[in-house]
């Protein structure tokens, strides 16, 4: 891990890294956006849930096949499939201690909506964590992993991508990120399109648990201090 030593930053995607419970977050997403199709395009639900899932695997986001072939809004989209029920879910104190401790400059970077990011780190208990959030708006609807989000990112947040670490449940938008210059690691997953392309070289970690990972990067920072 020497080479997790001198980074500055690291970048957080928020669904199924922040949380670990992907199906009772995105699967309310997920029903939510199959809806919205079925009720915006006069589809039946079946009809409205293969297209939603065509689309993700054209344009690797539902909605960015909408707009382009249907003219979607995408802020009445965003709005519509993020207006859920996180009830369930409870505040994350070890990764809150972890967030607190490891003293690094920490983003978001989510093809979902800044609404959505703050709704999950407020339940979590970790919404002061975070030095800022890029989401799919200010990537001008470009989703991961094209160029063109991450380099508006890179360009909003002011950062040097060889000075950070790149954090994603979905392999393949890490591609982007090792092209650029990140170190990238890979949260281990069995989503069908989460650990697609996660034999790829251009992932440096493949890890299983977020807390420690984070400690264990604490750690190895830490232990430089008392290197003579």
């Amino acid at each position: 891990m020497n080479n997790l030593k001198n980074i500055k930053n690291i970048l957080f995607d928020c669904d199924g890294v922040l949380y670990n419970d992907l199906e009772a977050v995105f699967g309310q997403v997920s029903k939510r956006m199959t809806k919205y199709i079925s009720n915006k395009l006069n589809l039946d639900l079946t009809k409205a849930k293969e297209l939603q899932r065509d689309y993700f695997h054209k344009y690797n986001t539902s909605l960015n096949g909408l707009m382009i072939h249907h003219d979607i809004p995408p802020e009445e989209f965003l709005e519509y499939v993020h207006d859920i029920d996180l009830s369930f879910m409870e505040k994350d104190l070890v990764l809150r201690n972890e967030l607190e401790k490891i003293n690094l400059n920490k983003f978001v970077f989510t093809n979902g909506s800044r609404a959505h990011v703050k709704n999950i780190v407020k339940t979590l208990g970790i919404e002061d964590q975070f030095k800022d959030i890029f989401d799919i708006v200010d990537a001008k609807y470009h989703p991961k992993p094209e160029a063109k989000a991450f380099d508006l990112m890179v360009d909003k947040f002011k950062i040097n991508p060889k000075e950070t670490l790149y954090i994603e449940d979905i392999a393949k938008n890490l591609s982007i990120g090792k092209e650029r210059g990140t170190i990238t690691a890979w949260l281990i997953n069995n989503e069908y399109w989460g650990k697609k392309e996660s034999d790829k070289d251009y992932i440096d970690y493949k890890i299983e648990n977020l807390s420690l990972f984070l400690k264990e990067i604490r750690l190895l920072k830490n232990s430089q201090n008392y290197e003579y």
